[in-house]
């Protein structure tokens, strides 16, 4: 664990990068929004859980972008 945080500390973002990663960070977030509404019109069990799958890896992959970002440096 240590060793990913050091790689992910002396990571160096490019100012494109830096906007692009707000550009993804910006649709995962509509994502989760979209999948979490959807979730109470839903009727379906099987649909349901899948799009609670789909929340919750949307959720992980938000944190680990935000994690990335902030400790990035900018070049």
């Amino acid at each position: 664990m240590c060793l990913e945080v050091k790689i992910v500390t002396e990571q160096q973002l490019a100012f494109h990068e830096t906007m692009d990663t707000h550009e993804i960070l910006n649709f995962k977030t509509v994502c989760l929004l979209k999948s979490k509404l959807m979730q109470g019109v839903v009727f379906d069990q099987d649909l349901r859980a899948l799009m609670e799958k789909d929340v919750q890896m949307t959720m992980k992959h938000i944190k680990e972008l935000q994690d990335s970002y902030l400790h990035a440096k900018l070049q």
